[in-house]
């Protein structure tokens, strides 16, 4: 018997999973992979430890599963999007440490660039952000002593965590991308579907240095047996969030989900139309199964389950995500707390890249408890002013929320979802969607699964919370949480 291997590669750590006929998970591990903050607002991880500890997720997983790289039919990736090497052609070596999708180094030309906004926008479908790759590359190119001329000479290699890994595992004879990471640039036309020229002089960008854009579905190159132990077809391709759109078998029009991770990230699947927003939401392509493009409406929040970090590494209320929960339950409410969790900016959709993390409504009688929950509320706040915009966009009311991520497992988070959102929230009976797409993406690219109605047909819930908040609380709850933002806000 042959399985789907999926390589996970997320912003705290590398996985990877291991999926059988029915699409169920036989084994999974994960390896931490180590973010530096040099300066104030960037974030930095090193490209080789990245690629050391997928490498090292993949060994175990198989170890586990008692398999080796022969018992492999297939394999999808699935990345931390945004994130940004430039390395060396000839070498494999990059020439400065990756670029976090969170680092905001790039905001001051992005400032600069407002000018140009609404070309960016209608090109691109993003809003002009340091949150994507192209200043990010611009940054590197400009601030690395001979990058510039090098990449003009084709001897530099531009690829988000998806482009890398590929890269490393066919021995730097495969240098692609799929539409889902490359609509994430900021240099992507989206209608169009290919690298935007405008788009790559107005930032400076080589094409030369860019990979082929590739099907989602597809097989792009095998690995290389030195590196990786057989030849093995890489077959699936996806942003993560994408990916989980995939995972969570949302693969029609006006189907949903949310992910809560180190981030929040709502999408929308948009069908085989361009998505317009009106309301400060991105649009974006997502996975699809067949030459045919398919698009989706996002709503990206920097902080979510990154601020459950701050709570346990930086603050030290916490021992461990897990026991939030119990904490979260143990008082009826915050008491008017409201936390804010703008590390590094505030997402959509405001989109104001000085806005500051903020506790608010403390008393004498607030404590850790307080502190807790209201940080655990804070995503289920963001979450709604997202689907707030996209159905103010689509103009229709969304039915339910498919959820996943490590803290969708928090019963009091996703219960407080359903309440505050006043939609039935739904948690899959397998929470890592993520690894789960890319494996999908895969396995019908290789026959593994015949069809997109058997893949639909493994998709299942685990729980499904209901609304059950009286209005009057919902509405007191939401007026606070808006006017705790404002005081966040710098625009």
């Amino acid at each position: 018997m042959s399985y789907i291997l999926s390589l996970d590669e997320g912003t705290t750590s590398a996985r990877a999973a291991l999926y059988n006929r029915e699409a169920r998970r036989i084994a999974l591990a994960s390896v931490p992979t180590v973010s530096h903050f040099p300066h104030p607002g960037w974030v930095e991880q090193d490209a080789a430890q990245i690629w050391a500890s997928q490498m090292q997720a993949v060994r175990n997983t198989l170890g586990l599963a008692g398999f080796g790289p022969n018992d492999v039919r297939a394999i999808g990736i699935t990345n931390q999007r945004e994130t940004t090497v430039v390395w060396d052609k000839a070498t494999g070596v990059p020439v400065a440490p990756a670029i976090v999708w969170q680092c905001r180094r790039t905001a001051a030309r992005c400032r600069e660039l407002v000018a140009h906004a609404t070309k960016i926008t209608r090109k691109s479908g993003l809003v002009v952000d340091a949150y994507f790759s192209g200043t990010k590359i611009e940054w590197i190119l400009d601030k690395v002593d001979g990058a510039r001329a090098k990449a003009a000479n084709g001897d530099l290699l531009f690829g988000n965590i998806d482009t890398w890994l590929i890269w490393n595992l066919t021995g730097g004879r495969v240098h692609v991308t799929d539409p889902t990471n490359a609509s994430r640039t900021m240099l992507f036309n989206l209608g169009a579907g290919d690298w935007d020229d405008e788009l790559l002089a107005l930032l400076n960008v080589p094409r030369a240095m860019l990979p082929k854009v590739v099907p989602s579905s597809a097989i792009v190159g095998y690995t290389d047996a030195a590196v990786f132990g057989a030849e093995v077809p890489i077959a699936g391709i996806a942003g993560d969030q994408q990916a989980a759109l995939a995972g969570q078998a949302c693969f029609a029009k006006g189907m949903s989900k949310n992910t809560y991770g180190t981030g929040c990230f709502a999408l929308l699947h948009a069908g085989d139309k361009e998505p317009i927003s009106e309301n400060r939401l991105l649009a974006t392509r997502a996975a699809s199964v067949t030459a045919e493009a398919q698009f989706a409406v996002e709503g990206s929040i920097f902080v979510a389950g990154a601020a459950v970090q701050w709570l346990r590494d930086k603050v030290g209320l916490i021992e461990s995500a897990p026991e939030t929960e119990a904490i979260a339950n143990s008082i009826p409410n915050t008491g008017g707390v409201y936390v804010v969790p703008a590390f590094v900016g505030l997402g959509a959709p405001h989109w104001d890249a000085e806005a500051r993390a903020e506790i608010t409504g403390l008393t004498l009688g607030s404590g850790k408890a307080e502190i807790v929950r209201a940080t655990l509320e804070s995503m289920a706040y963001q979450t709604r002013e997202l689907i707030a915009a996209m159905e103010a966009d689509s103009g229709a009311r969304l039915a339910e929320l498919r959820v996943d991520g490590g803290a969708a497992a928090n019963n009091f988070l996703m219960q407080f979802q359903a309440d505050i959102l006043d939609r039935p929230v739904v948690r899959p009976a397998d929470p890592e969607t993520t690894a789960l797409g890319a494996a999908f993406l895969a396995g019908l690219a290789t026959g593994y699964w015949k069809s997109l109605g058997e893949v639909q047909s493994f998709w299942r819930a685990e729980r499904t919370f209901e609304p059950a908040m009286a209005a009057s609380t919902r509405d007191t709850l939401w007026s606070g949480w808006q006017r705790a933002v404002g005081k966040a806000r710098t625009a």
